[in-house]
């Protein structure tokens, strides 16, 4: 682990429907470095979690799910985000459920659980680089990256993204729930004790409501020196 911290690490930060997903798999495929989707690791603690049938607000039992359970990313594809193995089980679309989403939230806040995902976070910084994506890659996993990106997007935008989605799945979901959802979330994440949602000081914000995926993974390429 000594000369991981040589490996150069991009991070990218930000709220729910930011575009974080889809602009760090894109800019992991260009530059040929490793992905961390941060995000898709609470989410799948909140999943085993649940499948045990634990309550997500008894906070030692779920850390314990933290410490257990097998969490592995599988490629997908260009262009494509990793799937994502929970216990052996592919989980990915489960995993993009609001529900899921939800609950990463819920079990985020929980000291003892973000303690026991820390660990596996940072063993992802392997040659020849990472892009890390979540919501405290800059400020707390990895503080000392070179490269940091903090995307954002009005909540009226990241509404409708989220709500295309799930209607391209045939989900039944209106607009202002999902509007509702959302800013109780940003909410929750940026007024939590441990880890609150923000951009690092040295990052770079890049607010993505009204622009195309490729403008945005240009954007971010101007920042990263490789």
């Amino acid at each position: 682990m000594s000369d991981a911290k040589t490996v150069p690490v991009l991070t990218i930060d930000g709220p729910s429907g930011s575009g974080k997903g889809t602009i760090s798999a894109l800019v992991a495929e260009r530059l040929g470095w490793h992905l961390l989707d941060s995000g898709a690791l609470y989410r799948a603690v909140g999943y085993a979690a649940g499948a045990e049938g634990l309550d997500l607000s008894d906070a030692e039992a779920v850390a314990r799910c933290a410490e257990t359970t097998r969490i592995r990313f599988a490629a997908a594809g260009k262009g494509h985000p990793a799937r994502v193995m929970v216990n052996g089980h592919d989980a990915t679309d489960e995993l993009r459920t609001e529900t899921a989403g939800a609950a990463a939230s819920a079990i985020a806040a929980i000291p003892a659980v973000r303690q026991a995902l820390v660990q596996l976070q940072l063993g992802f910084r392997k040659a020849p680089g990472l892009v890390a994506d979540g919501r405290d890659m800059g400020t707390v996993i990895f503080p000392e990256a070179a490269f940091k990106v903090f995307l954002t997007a009005s909540a009226a935008e990241r509404a409708k993204r989220r709500y295309k989605q799930l209607k391209d799945k045939g989900l039944g979901v209106t607009l202002g729930n999902l509007l509702r959802e959302i800013e109780a979330r940003d909410e929750r994440d940026a007024s939590r004790a441990v880890a609150p949602l923000r951009a690092a000081d040295d990052a770079i914000t890049i607010d993505t409501t009204g622009l195309s995926i490729d403008t945005v993974v240009a954007k971010v390429f101007t920042i990263v020196r490789p």
